[in-house]
């Protein structure tokens, strides 16, 4: 309630969406708080109530910015895996003589960046649990990641080379910062990146 000017009366305050800088706000501490809720329990035990705790609002307001728990984690993957979105301007640096090294220099900086680490780990653990994430996953590598790779490589059965070199990489990085496979785990960044990279350049450009 408010006062007006001439009377000093109470008003109600108008109804109708909050203002735009509210809004993000809420968005974002939504969306902060999905991701360590998803990060700390797993998709399956994560709930959108627990999140709007989390979060400090009603679960109403998650439904209204999000929807549906799936629409959630995929809105939350999308901002945890927006660094990896880069990776076609890493091919793109040039010709694709070295894509192999600037791709795979270019990813396992990404991973070795604890900032945008831990919310990748989040990602894959809950893909690997859960079908439903591990679809959320793959719609989104796919539609946003390897098409984009795949576009810019100029060789018979592109999306297949992209999804090759993106296997490589997510294959090699769950053994390194997921599993913990030694000597993997604790191996020097550059000697990883010497060994993967030609295989990467192979995928993408061997006829």
């Amino acid at each position: 309630m408010s006062e007006t000017p001439a009377t000093g009366e109470p008003t109600a305050r108008r109804r109708g969406r909050p203002p735009r800088a509210e809004s993000a706000d809420t968005r974002d501490r939504i969306l902060s708080a999905a991701r360590e809720e998803f990060s700390e329990r797993g998709y399956e035990k994560t709930s959108v109530r627990g999140i709007a705790k989390a979060a400090g609002v009603d679960s109403a307001l998650v439904h209204h910015y999000f929807g549906t728990k799936e629409q959630v984690f995929e809105a939350a993957v999308a901002v945890a895996f927006a660094p990896a979105l880069n990776a076609p301007e890493a091919l793109a640096a040039g010709s694709l003589d070295g894509v192999g090294e600037r791709l795979t220099r270019f990813v396992f900086g990404v991973w070795d960046n604890p900032t945008t680490r831990r919310p990748l780990l989040a990602i894959l653990r809950s893909a690997v649990n859960n079908e439903t994430a591990a679809a959320v996953f793959r719609r989104l590598v796919a539609s946003q990641l390897l098409r984009r790779i795949a576009a810019q490589v100029d060789l018979p059965d592109p999306e297949l080379r992209a999804e090759l070199a993106a296997a490589q990489l997510v294959g090699t990085a769950m053994m390194r910062y997921v599993i913990k496979l030694e000597p993997l785990a604790s191996a020097d960044l550059e000697q990883i990146i010497a060994r993967v990279a030609p295989v990467v350049q192979g995928h993408l450009t061997r006829p």
